[in-house]
């Protein structure tokens, strides 16, 4: 009987390309990867992998192992579906990938429900940009993903996970001065910060790039002077009148802005949602997840 371990590694070699990925993925070392794959084809009886170069690619028989081993894992997932649906109470563990600004604001009120709601779930967080949450989610590291989409912009579509639209947040243009700023055309209001210092999310990312498209298409190149990861230090950089940026309404989680808010042309949102794999989004720990994850979302970000 096949090893159903050396099979998930398998899969994750198919979605990961080389065996260093699938070592660090898993928590294995590259030599015990290789091992194992190398069991599973004694145990097959036939080549699944050929060397090239400095890499490996899958044989014919491999790719024909791999889908089946996809469906094995799905089966599996679906055994434990039906046994959690069978019972009276929500149990078992969730483990979710966020990005930051969801991490501050729609779950400490999410997870304080799903406390109340369900004692026996037990919850577990990582932030994570969600690009690698996407695959995480497709490699069984993370159960489900809170992630985000710019106007404009799309992800890779990953087939075996389902999408779930849970807000709209709104995106503003970030000055020092505190209050919202009126009474100021929104085009005009860009062009002003054409001179200014800016603060944007890491090069990479797709915030960073809707943001350099936008001054773009306003006619100016940003003067970034500012790369950092973390909303909050953007909102301290602003409010101390050191940089001008964007931010989402999210950031605040509900409370008064502390910097001053101007609109952006086309008023643009981002949009909030989640993703699982579709073989365990019925999952009663999904579904009360995303509950309390709504009721959030309903309560900061109302449409």
């Amino acid at each position: 009987m096949l090893d159903v371990n050396r099979l998930r590694m398998l899969v994750e070699l198919s979605r990961r390309g080389t065996l260093s990925a699938v070592a660090d993925a898993l928590s294995y070392s590259k030599a015990s990867v290789s091992q194992q794959l190398a069991a599973l084809e004694r145990e097959v009886g036939v080549p699944l992998l050929r060397r090239v170069g400095r890499g490996v690619q899958f044989t014919p028989q491999g790719n024909v192992l791999v889908a089946q081993a996809i469906a094995i894992l799905d089966q599996l997932e679906h055994a434990e579906v039906a046994v959690a649906e069978s019972l009276t109470e929500v149990t078992g563990t969730v483990h979710i990938a966020v990005f930051q600004s969801a991490a501050h604001s729609l779950l400490p009120r999410s997870l304080e429900a799903l406390k109340s709601e369900h004692p026996a779930l037990r919850v577990e967080v990582t932030e994570c940009d969600p690009e690698t949450g996407l695959v995480g989610v497709s490699s069984r590291d993370f159960d489900l993903i809170l992630a985000e989409q710019y106007p404009g912009r799309t992800r890779p579509i990953h087939a075996d996970l389902d999408r779930v639209v849970l807000a709209h947040d709104a995106i503003a243009l970030a000055r020092s001065a505190p209050g919202d700023v009126t009474g100021t055309d929104a085009a005009a209001a860009l062009w002003a910060t054409r001179d200014d210092p800016w603060v944007l999310e890491p090069a990479g990312t797709a915030s960073r790039a809707w943001a350099e498209q936008l001054c773009r298409t306003a006619g100016f190149e940003p003067d970034v002077r500012f790369e950092v990861a973390d909303l909050t230090a953007h909102v301290r950089l602003i409010h101390a009148g050191l940089a001008v940026g964007l931010l989402p309404e999210l950031v605040w989680a509900g409370d008064t802005p502390s910097v001053g808010l101007a609109a952006l042309p086309d008023a643009p949102r981002r949009e909030i949602f989640s993703s699982a794999r579709r073989v365990s989004a019925a999952a009663p720990s999904i579904r009360a997840v995303r509950k309390a994850l709504a009721g959030a979302a309903a309560h900061i970000l109302p449409d």
